[in-house]
């Protein structure tokens, strides 16, 4: 019998940003009061001690080697893993259940960055991401733009109560817009004729659109703050920015455009400055539009680059018994980011342990079956690829389940469990859990059960909160599972000062800890698996 040193307790800490959050966002506590032993008895005790600190560091050492190479989507070191994976699970006797008779799923994506963008006003040459930025995944790919008259047009807007296009001939035109949309004096808006903006305003797909219907060849929108757009969208714009499918050929649904600084509109409008801003603001005091010509020798370069390429998820089907068409999802992405400037970003913490994780579970439930113990529910181990790319393999199996949707159950999701973080950095027997009320109020008793009677550590639930400024929810592959109405319970053990740098190294992983959270993990899927009730779904997809 295995006595253990803490007795459950609930000790809350909100902090008053986390008062008016809707979601748990406490921590529940150990208490040291209390001895509580735990039944030796059970199979799933028996299974969960195969799990062991030594056999998660064997595989990390692998998974998170040099050899590996940072295991970037569809780079060599990213099938090397997925390899590895697939072997493991083939020397446990793993039924192959994709396809014919693989453990993978092949995922295609499209990288699609700028192969040459420049814009030149006059003889002036204005640079792209300095003057100016442009989405290359949001316009078509176009050897050059060339015109010697550029038409301000407003705002762009096409409504019945307020048009910047009526009796304007803009076909195979240039024009340049302001964002938003008009007010009057008193900040009411001319289209919804309230003080709350329109989707005009709040997306600028509509005025695109409406351009491109209009057959306007570019648009050139006038924004305020270059810097913080590239701020925001930099790991797309300094990149090439990877998507799912084969995407050279897509349908771009929007005109050309070009968001533009004040310091390209003046070399556009030239002595024109006053007529436009006299425009601007009739537009807003009377409603009605005004165009303004300006002539300028102006042309612009959007040439793009494509490539394709394959990575792959990795499946471990765990058939259940008579609840077997019902399935438990348990997921970790495989990826990481790779090698920049030839050193190697190991990804030991992230995520080489939750894919180690995945790796020893898959062994305990292996030896289960051979023992003649299988859970009632399908058990699905799912390691995916691309989460670094903005959680795309496991958006691709969201679209194309390997078993029908609405037999999945829950998912549990393992993301960086191997290291700690400032606030805990005097006690490993910690974890952090997201997302487990957020879909199903039962969710989140059941792994508060399953904590107090067998793993006992410190549940940390303020990452959780809707006001979390990190918003960490929606930032690993449980969302997609979310998304689509499957209650997902997120298992992270916080940022470290080595996230996403070559620092994150096999060495500083504690493997006890690692040891702790993944049993943990196993008794919480062994009990979503095995329990007689599915859970209920009973939270609202935000």
């Amino acid at each position: 019998m295995l006595i253990m040193k803490y007795l459950f307790s609930f000790v809350l800490l909100f902090s008053i940003s986390q008062l008016s959050a809707q979601y748990i966002s406490s921590v529940t506590t150990p208490d040291s009061t209390t001895e509580l032993s735990i039944d030796t008895s059970l199979s799933e005790y028996h299974l969960a001690q195969t799990i062991t600190a030594e056999d998660l560091k064997k595989h990390l050492s692998i998974i998170a080697s040099d050899e590996y190479g940072g295991r970037e989507t569809g780079e060599p070191g990213n099938l090397m893993a997925s390899e590895y994976i697939a072997n493991h699970y083939d020397s446990l006797n793993i039924p192959k259940i994709v396809g014919d008779s693989s453990y993978y799923q092949n995922v295609q994506f499209t990288w699609t960055k700028w192969d040459y963008t420049e814009m030149n006003i006059n003889g002036t040459r204005f640079r792209h991401l300095w003057d100016y930025l442009a989405f290359p995944t949001r316009n078509e790919s176009i050897d050059s733009i060339v015109d010697d008259e550029i038409v301000f047009l407003g705002y762009g807007i096409d409504d019945p109560n307020y048009s910047d296009y009526k009796k304007r001939k803009v076909k195979d035109k240039v024009i340049l817009i302001f964002e938003g949309e008009p007010v009057n004096k008193d900040s009411i808006s001319w289209i919804t004729k309230t003080d709350s903006m329109s989707t005009w305003t709040t997306s600028i797909d509509r005025k695109l659109e409406v351009a491109k219907s209009k057959g306007v060849k570019l648009v050139l929108i006038i924004s305020n703050d270059i810097k913080r757009m590239l701020a925001e969208n930099r790991r797309f714009l300094l990149g090439a920015k990877m998507e799912l499918g084969d995407l050279t050929n897509r349908e771009i649904k929007g005109a050309n455009h070009c968001y533009i600084s004040t310091k390209v509109a003046q070399a556009l409008w030239g002595d024109k400055e006053k007529k436009v801003i006299k425009s601007r603001d009739r537009s807003k005091k009377k409603g009605k539009a005004k165009e303004v010509k300006m002539k300028a020798d102006f042309k612009v370069f959007m040439r793009k680059k494509f490539s394709t390429l394959e990575s792959r998820n990795v499946a471990a089907y765990i058939e259940g018994t008579d609840k077997k068409d019902e399935i438990v999802v348990v997921s970790a992405h495989l990826d990481h980011i790779g090698q920049r400037g030839g050193e190697v970003y190991n990804g030991a913490d992230d995520n080489g342990s939750g894919t180690s994780a995945l790796l020893e579970m898959a062994e305990a439930l292996s030896i289960g079956k051979e023992k003649g113990i299988s859970p009632r529910r399908s058990i699905l181990l799912l390691n995916v690829t691309g989460e670094e790319k903005g959680l795309l393999g496991s958006a691709y199996y969201a679209d194309k389940p390997l078993f029908k949707l609405e037999d999945h159950v829950v998912n549990v999701n393992v993301d960086m469990i191997g290291r700690l973080d400032e606030k805990y950095k005097d006690n490993e027997e910690y974890i952090y859990v997201i997302g487990s009320d957020r879909l199903s109020t039962d969710l989140h008793k059941i792994n508060e059960t399953v904590n107090h009677d067998k793993s006992r550590l410190t549940l940390d639930y303020t990452y959780n909160s809707e006001a979390d400024p990190n918003r960490y929810y929606y930032r690993s592959d449980h969302y997609n599972f979310a998304a689509k109405g499957i209650p997902a319970i997120f298992f992270f053990s916080g940022v470290h000062e080595d996230y996403h740098r070559t620092t994150d190294t096999v060495d500083k992983i504690l493997f006890d800890k690692m040891e702790l959270v993944t049993r943990h993990i196993f008794y919480l899927t062994w009990e979503l698996a095995n329990r007689e009730e599915r859970i209920v779904v009973d939270g609202e997809v935000k």
